[in-house]
């Protein structure tokens, strides 16, 4: 069945991208982001069902147009499944992330060096890059979160906090994120998970 992808998808995609772009022009020569950079590529996180439509959307073209290309990504991320199941913070045969204190603190430390399934190992570059999730379209630039301005750990070095706030992205002021989750609510899709188990179905 193919994912059901908002058709706000694409708007919110243009608005996050649009931030990113904006933000990076403020912040010239600290941002160091660049094709080829795989520091963000490293580590599981969290990702929720507008991120999933979005990536087997994605997948689904790839396999259109370069089959072996997007059985690889499959085969890659079904061996991450094998590295990760048996102490994977949820049910590890959907893939469905436990949210509560203790499987978010086992969360934060899982995983941590495994590589994300779209990473073409040979190329250094994203084989679903425009089809990436919401927490790839925002990593580099500062972004607010309750522990303040994070920001790549490879980027603006030399740059004072108030050099860094002034390169602030906000990726979606309107929350245009949240409306269509809900819309994914409405028809069954909920919950969280990781790049693997979305990437590893047929």
């Amino acid at each position: 069945m193919p994912p059901h992808l908002p058709r706000g998808d694409k708007q919110l995609v243009q608005i996050v991208d649009g931030a990113f772009a904006d933000s990076a022009r403020r912040s010239g020569n600290w941002l160091v982001c660049h094709a080829g950079c795989t520091q963000c590529c490293y580590g599981v996180f969290a990702i929720n069902p507008l991120d999933v439509a979005r990536l087997r959307a994605g997948l689904l073209r790839l396999q259109r147009t370069e089959p072996d290309a997007a059985a690889r990504i499959r085969r890659r991320a079904k061996e991450s499944i094998k590295r990760l199941q048996a102490n994977f913070p949820g049910d590890s045969r959907t893939g469905t992330l436990v949210q509560d204190f203790e499987a978010d603190r086992r969360f934060s430390s899982f995983a941590n060096d495994e590589p994300c399934p779209a990473l073409n190992p040979s190329s250094g570059r994203c084989d679903l890059y425009e089809s990436r999730p919401m927490t790839c379209r925002v990593f580099g630039p500062p972004v607010r979160s309750e522990e303040g301005l994070g920001v790549c750990e490879l980027c603006y070095h030399g740059a004072t906090d108030e050099q860094i706030a002034a390169c602030e992205m906000i990726p979606d002021p309107d929350d245009l994120e949240s409306q269509l989750l809900r819309q994914l609510e409405a028809v069954g899709k909920s919950g969280h998970t990781i790049v693997a188990y979305c990437l590893a179905s047929e």
